[in-house]
């Protein structure tokens, strides 16, 4: 799995299949994964590190995951992600993500 840079703090390895995708995603202390919604499903384990996670509309909910603990966000609820420390997360999407795989996922890219 070829890593892949998407700015300096956050870059990614993508095993995609016909209905789902599993992405091991890298994110150093302090990086942003910045408010966004889609329709995939997804379930973000975290393998070491914690991220701070904000989800919802308001009221937002905020839940911080850490090393052994496992994240569900249904289809279409907004979230954005803040390293705590440097992380390790495995996220499995389904369907795939489409715009990951098009590289139009530009909110990720700054």
């Amino acid at each position: 799995m070829p890593e892949e840079r998407l700015n300096p703090l956050l870059s990614r390895r993508l095993v995609t299949g016909v209905r789902g995708m599993l992405a091991h995603v890298y994110l150093k202390a302090g990086c942003v994964v910045p408010k966004h919604s889609h329709e995939n499903e997804q379930f973000t384990y975290i393998l070491e590190g914690a991220l701070k996670f904000f989800i919802g509309d308001e009221p937002r909910r905020e839940v911080t995951v850490k090393a052994g603990e496992v994240l569900h966000i249904p289809s279409n609820v907004p979230h954005e992600a803040h390293a705590v420390e440097d992380t390790l997360d495995l996220d499995v999407f389904c369907p795939p993500r489409q715009d990951w795989l098009d590289k139009t996922d530009d909110y990720l890219r700054r």
